[in-house]
């Protein structure tokens, strides 16, 4: 490859893409790609080059990022997870860190994807998708898709993989089907989790269902609005997050019967620190 090529100085355009101005008021010409096709030739050889360094290299990070989680070096600085301790320290998404944790420890068991992504062959975006599904067994052929599709199709591959539906056999009952398996499946997941922690503050985790999970979000923003408009304490720092946090100690002990359904655990139920199912059984002691 030739070093790096700078191409003649191209006129800025306008916002809606024609050439601005030149000195003396008069449009700049347009170029023409077919002017100079080796120099653009030498441009994009040097970017698909650049691109597969970075993939390489993303690669490399997702190898330490992998060894750093396995030791647990987030502990160190007091850090909830991996990916936080990574966001802190790369200023990524919380979101995007999450999937880079989620894809370097997938990647130790993918050996033939993981060598693909070090020689600059797989964009990380590409490995993302295939870590969802991909398995010793199946690794080779989701691998050979993937040379020969774009990101956005590879994705959609991967959702009929995932619904059992690759190829498109069966048909729209065979989607739904398979939709109504991953329904299924989430509710066996479902779950809801409250802990006190060594402050004295209660920490919640949980998985809801989509119905539970709206059903909860609408009644905790109901409950923050009206204790953020009642309460004379409330202050401009109040973040929407906080009232949240509050809204559901606003008036709690006097909920009335239509609130309380079957599936609402009774106190006695509930001990500090139980596990309470969202289904309304008893809590796992």
């Amino acid at each position: 490859m030739t070093g790096s090529t700078v191409l003649p100085d191209t006129p800025d355009t306008g916002r809606d893409g024609a050439p601005a101005e030149g000195p003396e008021g008069r449009a700049a010409p347009v170029p023409d790609p077919l002017d100079d096709v080796d120099a653009l030739e030498d441009l994009e050889e040097e970017i698909s080059e650049l691109a597969a360094h970075i993939h390489a290299a993303t690669h490399r990070l997702l190898v330490l990022l992998a060894d750093f989680d396995r030791r647990r070096g987030w502990e160190l600085g007091g850090h909830r997870s991996c990916a936080h301790w990574l966001h802190r320290t790369t200023g990524i998404d919380l979101g995007a860190c999450r999937e880079r944790v989620r894809v370097a420890r997938a990647l130790v068991d993918l050996p033939r994807t993981a060598e693909a992504m070090s020689r600059g062959e797989r964009s990380f975006s590409q490995v993302r998708a295939l870590t969802r599904v991909a398995s010793e067994e199946c690794e080779a052929e989701l691998l050979e898709v993937a040379r020969h599709a774009t990101t956005a199709e590879l994705e959609r591959m991967i959702r009929q993989w995932r619904l059992g539906a690759w190829g498109g056999a069966g048909g729209a009952e065979a989607e739904e089907e398979a939709e109504e398996r991953l329904e299924r499946r989430g509710y066996r997941l479902r779950r809801l989790v409250v802990v006190p922690d060594e402050g004295g503050m209660y920490v919640v985790r949980g998985r809801l269902t989509a119905e539970v999970g709206a059903l909860l979000m609408r009644a905790v923003e109901a409950a923050s609005d009206a204790l953020f408009r009642e309460t004379s304490g409330a202050t401009a720092e109040t973040t929407p997050e906080q009232r949240r946090a509050d809204a559901p100690g606003d008036g709690g002990d006097e909920a009335e019967p239509e609130d309380v359904s079957a599936e609402t655990p009774g106190r006695e139920d509930a001990p500090v620190g139980a596990r309470v199912p969202v289904s309304g059984t008893r809590p796992e002691r």
